[in-house]
């Protein structure tokens, strides 16, 4: 008990007997200074004492998928500075092949009476996979927000990028530069953001008169080898380009071209998703649709801090426009002889 109060105490910056005050829900400490103690209790590991337990800390979880795709780790950072401008503590959890799972993370984000939880890119995207934990959360009612395409089951606050917008202006870019042999590279058949994709993609072609063939979509896990392998299955088909659901996927379309002993742009256009960090820096600088983070990711936060507060907040998905950043990935298809 001695140890835990120095190290609280030391977290804080308060007494020892501050923080035994706190504990034993004595008076003469002020609100700021208890919640402070009760969040330093959270983030050092320590249990309440069980008069306490039923109070939500100032905590937030932040699951993410994964941090590779630096995609995650960007709109991590604006949710993490708005929700401290806040008052609030994020706690980053981060999912491992054969780790901790997202149920899991739920499971510990409620031992901790969190006060709110921001999911990125997580299971509520994938129609056939395991939906109980997000039950978890509704039954405790706890403020819950979304980041990115979610199945209709879910009534939880909803922050997304207009996936049809975004594969509508890298159709109609490619049109532009004179292709008509368009593939795509997606992500798995149960994936809404690649749902949204592929059906506004066969509508903007059927505009302009052309086909989406099946053999022209390609799935793929979000990485950059599922790119490379996708991309290569594309390539056989004779596409001139290729329209990608996230940025790694590009980056291994771009290999895919190169392995294929093409080049890019020349002879294969390629156009990635996200916009993510150092995109600009590649070879080729690729073209990309950028997803608005910092207004998604504030959203985000001032719709979870309304539920905390116990303000009635929209359940309707809130649409951000993407925009389309031309580089160097991206040419007229090559006029063979």
């Amino acid at each position: 008990m001695t140890r835990r109060l120095a190290e609280v105490a030391k977290k804080v910056g308060v007494s020892e007997a501050t923080v035994s005050r706190v504990l034993n829900e004595k008076p003469g400490v002020s609100e700021a200074t208890r919640a402070a103690v009760l969040t330093a209790l959270d983030v050092l590991g320590y249990e309440r004492p069980t008069q306490l337990r039923g109070e939500r800390a100032r905590l937030v979880g932040l699951v993410l998928p994964e941090l590779q795709n630096p995609i995650f780790p960007a709109f991590a950072e604006v949710v993490s500075g708005a929700l401290a401008g806040q008052g609030f503590t994020p706690v980053l959890c981060t999912q491992t092949a054969g780790g901790v799972s997202e149920a899991d993370y739920v499971d510990l984000l409620l031992e901790q009476h969190v006060s709110g939880v921001v999911f990125f890119g997580g299971l509520y995207a994938q129609g056939d996979a395991p939906h109980e934990h997000y039950d978890r959360l509704a039954e405790r009612s706890l403020p819950t927000v979304l980041l990115n395409g979610a199945i209709e089951d879910l009534d939880f606050p909803r922050v997304s990028c207009d996936d049809a917008v975004a594969v509508e202006q890298a159709v109609s870019h490619l049109r532009q530069l004179g292709h008509s042999r368009i593939g795509l590279v997606l992500g798995p058949n149960d994936h809404v953001p690649s749902q949204r994709k592929l059906g506004a993609a066969r509508a903007a072609l059927e505009r302009v008169g052309l086909e989406l063939p099946d053999a022209h979509v390609e799935r793929a896990l979000f990485s950059l080898e599922g790119g490379q392998a996708a991309t290569t299955r594309l390539l056989r088909q004779g596409v001139t380009g290729v329209v990608c659901a996230s940025d790694p996927l590009a980056l291994g379309a771009v290999r895919a071209v190169r392995r294929a002993g093409l080049s890019v742009p020349d002879d294969v256009s390629v156009i990635g998703y996200d916009d993510s960090s150092f995109m600009m820096c590649t070879d080729p600088p690729l073209t990309t649709v950028r997803q608005p983070i910092e207004a998604m990711g504030r959203a985000a936060v001032e719709l979870l801090v309304g539920e905390i507060a116990g303000v009635k907040v929209t359940h309707d998905e809130l649409l951000f426009e993407p925009e389309l950043v031309v580089r160097g990935s991206t040419a007229p298809p090559r006029v063979r002889g």
